[in-house]
């Protein structure tokens, strides 16, 4: 019996440049999203159709991450919003900005630096 493990062909380095660009771009994104918002959809969007072509490069993780940081924001500005009645939705929703803030620059400097995220 024949066991064959199903490897992606490493990526060349176009391909790797390409996916460079596309991972900063996304951090871009992100960040003009607090201008904004609709750019923040559209970054997420991007991540998850290029994700499977980042499979088994430093940049998979930087989308993951990408992918998180969009999914959390999201999460915590409902219930911030939903909880602004009660006025500790302001609170809530400064944190939340202050945490999409630093997963950006955070990212976005491993990225500079050519490293992936830790996951």
């Amino acid at each position: 019996m024949n066991d064959v493990i199903d490897v992606p062909p490493a990526p060349d380095a176009a391909k790797l440049e390409s996916l460079k660009q596309l991972t900063m771009i996304i951090y871009i994104l992100q960040a003009a999203s607090f201008v904004v918002g609709i750019t923040a959809i559209v970054a997420v969007v991007v991540n998850y159709v290029k994700r499977d072509e980042t499979r088994g490069t430093i940049y998979e993780s930087h989308f993951n991450w990408q992918i998180r940081t969009f999914w959390w924001g999201l999460l915590w500005s409902i219930v911030g919003f939903a909880t602004v009645v009660v006025l500790v939705g302001f609170v809530i929703l400064a944190l939340d900005a202050v945490w999409i803030i630093y997963r950006i620059v955070k990212g976005f400097l491993s990225w500079n630096d050519g490293k992936p995220m830790a996951v």
